[in-house]
């Protein structure tokens, strides 16, 4: 990596181009669907196309850049879906929306790494993945050689441009661990289409690593950054990105304290604490062969919203309390550790901020809000 590079402090650009329900359920009000496949089958094309076009128009617009850039912020994560040039019908396209973005950027001094978040037939069975409790596209190698095509495709439209930070090649690939204890992969609306999921291999993955690097390096400028999901699995990358001669690479891994209140009744930081020092060893041994990106993390924590309840304004002071410094943690602990930077998830949640939330705990995936409640450092370099 150049020496000269700023450390990255970055925010996702999520659910703009990439919908997940759950960070805004609008647009899957009137139907079933737990996720934009589904969304697209379910919705006809005439009705939903209009829809659709307004979101993308309306959820990040030019002031957003502004904003971001006012408070310190250098970069933005983007997620796209694989059908971002408009070639796999139903899904309508939305390559302009990512030239308005480089666009946005350049104009306020911001970098944007461009991150494939979904691939047909999935790769971790989430529905961020775009398809819920599906996960074969490793096991389909026309499949594979689209998504290639479609980095390729991306590298040679933005690899010389001045706002390109760099691209991600896949989004969060799942590994065995996770893919057992996932629920989303029991969750498929149609369970025949799940027939032959499974998780993402570790030699599969390495092997498409190496063609999307090779792929992309050959359209892009070489000082562009290549960053690699470490697939749950950040202690076994090691030296393989030096030894096969990778350069301006990057590891992604996304660090989530909430993880721990699916396992544990939470009643103090301690163990959010204990999982963060596991991280910064993680990463700090892992940053020794590659620098290490934190692509997604977030505020988001049981205690916060546990204890304090005896009125309103008592609640609100105990959660300001927590999260604020559940913020300096987690800061602390991406400097202590190295990291090359990082980007929150997410910038914002539903656009419209006077509507409330379905949960006030969704306030902490939320950095506008969490600016707005002081949760947050509101200059973030």
């Amino acid at each position: 990596m150049s020496e000269e590079r700023k450390k990255i402090v970055g925010v996702n650009l999520g659910n703009w181009l990439v919908l997940e329900k759950w960070m805004q359920p609008f647009l899957f009000e009137e139907n079933c669907a737990e996720d934009e496949v589904w969304l697209n089958r379910k919705v006809p094309a005439k009705k939903l196309r209009p829809l659709m076009k307004k979101h993308r128009d309306t959820y990040i617009e030019e002031t957003d850049f502004a904003k971001i850039a006012a408070h310190g912020i250098n970069a933005v994560r983007l997620p796209v879906p694989y059908f971002v040039f408009g070639d796999r019908k139903p899904y309508s396209g939305c390559i302009e929306y990512v030239d308005q973005a480089m666009d946005y950027a350049e104009k306020y001094g911001l970098k944007v790494l461009i991150d494939l978040h979904t691939v047909p037939g999935g790769q971790n069975s989430y529905d961020n993945g775009g398809i819920t409790g599906v996960c074969k596209w490793h096991r389909n190698p026309k499949e594979v050689a689209y998504v290639l095509y479609v980095l390729e495709r991306l590298g040679k439209r933005y690899g010389h441009r001045k706002g390109l930070l760099g691209i991600e090649v896949l989004n969060e690939p799942i590994s065995f661990r996770v893919y057992l204890f996932a629920p989303s992969r029991k969750q498929a609306l149609d369970q025949g289409e799940a027939i032959g999921s499974s998780h993402v291999p570790m030699r599969f993955l390495k092997t498409f690593y190496k063609e999307a690097y090779e792929t992309l390096r050959a359209v892009m400028d070489p000082e562009k950054l290549i960053v690699f999901h470490d697939g749950f699995r950040l202690s076994r990358w090691k030296d393989f990105f030096v030894k096969n001669g990778m350069k301006n690479v990057m590891l992604d891994v996304h660090v989530y304290l909430w993880v721990l209140d699916s396992f544990l009744h939470l009643h103090n930081l301690l163990p959010y604490q204990l999982l963060l020092r596991f991280y910064e060893r993680q990463i700090r041994r892992a940053g020794r062969y590659t620098p290490v990106l934190v692509g997604e993390w977030c505020l988001c924590n049981r205690v916060a919203d546990r204890y304090g309840k005896s009125s309103y304004e008592k609640d609100e002071a105990w959660r300001k309390k927590v999260y604020r410094r559940v913020a300096r943690m987690q800061l602390k602990t991406w400097d202590d550790c190295n990291a090359a930077g990082s980007f929150y998830w997410n910038y914002q949640l539903y656009r419209d901020r006077q509507e409330p939330m379905y949960t006030t705990s969704l306030d902490s995936w939320d950095l506008c809000r969490c600016w707005s409640h002081g949760w947050m450092p509101k200059n973030m370099r």
